[in-house]
């Protein structure tokens, strides 16, 4: 069904080259990304004079940007996917006790995701790394607590609806328990949904957190993610162009990518709209 969907099928690739060169780019580079080259400074793109790594320009202390953004790619998917991952587990485990428990318990959980959702999400990451050292490990709490909420609400309304169906009564009148009940039978129908999420959530986390480098909250320096490029680039906007654009483009392509994916695993796990892909693989 993948190959039925052209603008899916490339998205897939995107997203595979880009966890490819996060894997095994910075192991390859060695220390052609850190090497400073005053000779190069802003030099152009497209001039392979000074090689290959510098086919996409040099930045301001004459790095080669084809090999920073490479290096960079680890770092940004790292810190994207690991709060990605946090925020779900979280999220996902708290909807599962207060959709299926439900009561004072229900709403105390309901009434914490309430007090975060009121301060606007990026608002709460500076203030919170303002406070706090902007270290990678911060960062990914910071924007993992940001995004708990929207698992939260989700999985709560999914259970609350699934629980009440007639397989889940059946399973408890023959004496399943309440783990077994959602580990079971509640989870599985729940999951789909927070996998579309996951998918979203990856590419909003990675713009929130090109965002906090961009104001100088996020990671800091030796370390580099796109963010971080593009922050560092700015001031020479008008004159190097390439030092934020190359970054830049690498953040849309695979936000882009992300969504794309998205709309297709909506699709496939749809049985409304599976048919649609299942109807051009038989032709």
């Amino acid at each position: 069904m993948l190959r039925q969907d052209p603008f899916a099928f490339a998205a897939v690739v995107v997203l595979v080259l880009f966890a490819l060169l996060a894997v095994l780019g910075p192991t390859l580079l060695g220390d052609i990304a850190t090497s400073m080259n005053l000779r190069a400074r802003n030099a152009p793109p497209f001039e392979l004079e000074r090689g290959f790594w510098y086919l996409l320009g040099a930045d301001a202390l004459g790095r080669p940007i084809l090999a920073r953004v490479i290096l960079a790619t680890r770092t940004t998917l790292l810190i994207a996917g690991a709060a990605v991952l946090l925020s779900m587990v979280v999220g996902s485990v708290l909807g599962l006790i207060a959709g299926y428990r439900g009561g004072f318990l229900g709403d105390a959980i309901l009434r914490l995701t309430d007090i975060v959702m009121s301060f606007p999400s990026l608002l709460l990451a500076l203030v919170v790394l303002y406070v706090f050292d902007p270290a990678i490990t911060n960062v990914i709490i910071v924007l993992a607590i940001t995004r708990v909420p929207i698992y939260l609400r989700t999985v709560r309304a999914e259970v609350m609806e699934i629980r009440s169906r007639m397989f889940v009564t059946s399973a408890r009148v023959t004496g399943a328990g309440p783990v077994r009940l959602i580990g079971k039978h509640i989870l599985p129908m729940v999951f789909p949904t927070i996998v579309t999420i996951m998918t979203l959530d990856f590419a909003f986390v990675m713009l929130a957190e090109a965002s906090l480098s961009f104001l100088g909250l996020g990671v800091q320096a030796p370390n580099v993610t796109w963010g971080v490029m593009v922050a560092e680039g700015r001031n020479y906007l008008s004159s190097a162009w390439w030092l934020s654009f190359w970054p830049g483009l690498a953040i849309a392509l695979v936000t882009m990518s992300l969504n794309l994916v998205s709309n297709w695993v909506r699709m496939v796990i749809d049985p409304v709209q599976r048919w649609r892909l299942e109807g051009k693989g038989e032709k």
